[in-house]
């Protein structure tokens, strides 16, 4: 079997993750706060949860029920042992996360409930842009920084080729403010989101190319001097397949018209009425 693409270098992730400092994971804490709304309006009580994520201490103490795993390749799940799988704020940092999302389904009992938050498409597109030209600019070229964070549409297809009924994928984008661009790089380390990309230089990042990149971001700054950042986090729902669940009809067996149902008349492509 093919292995995937390393694309992240799991060393550098972990360094870079115990790094990462508690004030600094409000991501985190978003993305807990939004996932225990939402498991309020299940209408299910989980008796064997289990969280998938880089960050055990901050999702251990927000679901102390359940078992907590790391984000590694090969997940320390066993086969139908859970009714509910959280995977926490780590699948943008996945080499295969659709290998990612088989074995939690694989881990989830029948009828069993998922639910993933990740760093969407959308995440620090002007810092990533001012990056870009600052590094093409000083230095002749580009180097590997940037994941590529899948568009929303791509997440919710993901669900399905993992074999997850009722998939389901939305953005919930947060915008924060800081003082500076420099201001957000430090915030991006402290979150332990630095570049840990497997292609990435192995050496710092000329100083130049940060204060250039720093200098054109700022530039987008809104009258108080401030600079915005947008962090989009995109939450990925679905469910082990199960006998119960709702099943769409087979093609051909609908009993009545669309165009009755609305009220309108049903035209032929000729233009004549059907």
């Amino acid at each position: 079997m093919a292995q995937p693409p390393q694309l992240t270098d799991r060393e550098a992730l972990a360094r870079n993750r115990a790094r990462a400092t508690r004030d600094a994971l409000f991501l985190h804490e978003q993305a807990i706060d939004e996932i225990k709304e939402r498991l309020s309006e299940v209408n299910r009580t989980f008796t064997a949860p289990c969280v998938v994520t880089g960050f055990p201490e901050i999702w251990g103490a927000a679901f102390p029920e359940a078992r907590v795993i790391a984000d590694d390749e090969l997940l320390d799940v066993e086969p139908e042992a859970h009714d509910l799988v959280i995977h926490g704020m780590a699948l943008h940092w996945a080499n295969d996360p659709v290998g990612q999302l088989v074995q939690a389904r694989r881990g989830l009992l029948p009828d069993g409930l998922f639910i993933g938050a990740m760093l969407g498409a959308e995440t620090l597109a002007g810092l990533r842009s001012a990056l870009a030209e600052a590094e093409a600019a000083v230095a002749g070229g580009l180097s590997p920084r940037v994941l590529p964070m899948g568009e929303i549409r791509d997440l919710g297809a993901l669900l399905q080729r993992a074999g997850f009924a009722l998939p389901v994928a939305d953005a919930f984008p947060l915008e924060v403010i800081y003082a500076d661009t420099l201001a957000l790089m430090r915030d991006l380390r402290a979150m332990g989101e630095g570049n840990a990309m497997a292609a990435r230089l192995k050496r710092p990042t000329r100083r130049d190319v940060l204060l250039r990149a720093a200098a054109a971001h700022d530039a987008s700054a809104g009258l108080d001097g401030r600079v915005r950042a947008v962090f989009e986090t995109v939450f990925l729902t679905g469910w082990s397949p199960g006998p119960d669940q709702p099943q769409p009809l087979r093609p051909g067996s609908a009993t009545a018209r669309l165009a009755d149902a609305l009220g309108t008349e049903e035209r032929r492509e000729d233009g004549g009425k059907r």
